[in-house]
């Protein structure tokens, strides 16, 4: 009986991943779908390479959001591996027991909160903080880069605690 429970259970389990390859895969191909076309007219070039987005006057240069993006990340990067490391090393080697276990909570409990939550705090916190400390709007790649830094920070710190230890 254990062993058709286990053979049932992989079968659900493949079914399971088969659907959500097969799902990504039908996302793909519809993007791919409808945008070629548009692609094909506007120019492959002028589409990457564009510095303009305005739909309404048919320009759709999409090179400021790929540098954004490349911009946010980076600073994540710059902002949360550093955070996550310090973490790490100090969790793995000087952390006292006494407060091992909530800081390991609190850091897993970080993993668990959604982007949309993240984004909120962002938007309520973050922004007004950087808006009245610093020039500008507050809506900028640091306030993004900030944001994704702490969101990215429970991987870094359960994957490098992991290899400290």
């Amino acid at each position: 009986m254990d062993k058709f429970k286990e053979i049932f259970m992989k079968c659900i389990f493949f079914a399971a991943a088969c659907t959500s390859v097969l799902a990504v895969a039908l996302i793909c191909i519809f993007l791919f779908a409808n945008g070629v076309p548009a692609i094909k007219e506007i120019g492959i070039f002028d589409f990457l390479l564009g510095q303009k987005w305005r739909p309404s006057n048919d320009i759709y240069g999409i090179l400021p959001m790929i540098l954004g993006s490349i911009y946010v990340t980076a600073g994540a990067i710059i902002i949360g591996v550093p955070i996550g490391l310090l973490t790490a090393v100090f969790m793995a080697k000087f952390c006292p027991k006494t407060i091992y276990k909530p800081l390991k909570a609190a850091t897993e409990l970080l993993a668990g909160i959604p982007s949309i939550v993240y984004g909120f705090f962002g938007l309520v916190v973050l922004v007004p903080f950087i808006r009245e400390n610093f020039d500008g709007n507050g809506s900028s790649i640091f306030t993004a880069s900030i944001l994704l830094g702490i969101m990215i920070l429970p991987t870094i710190i359960g994957v490098s605690e992991s290899a400290i230890r």
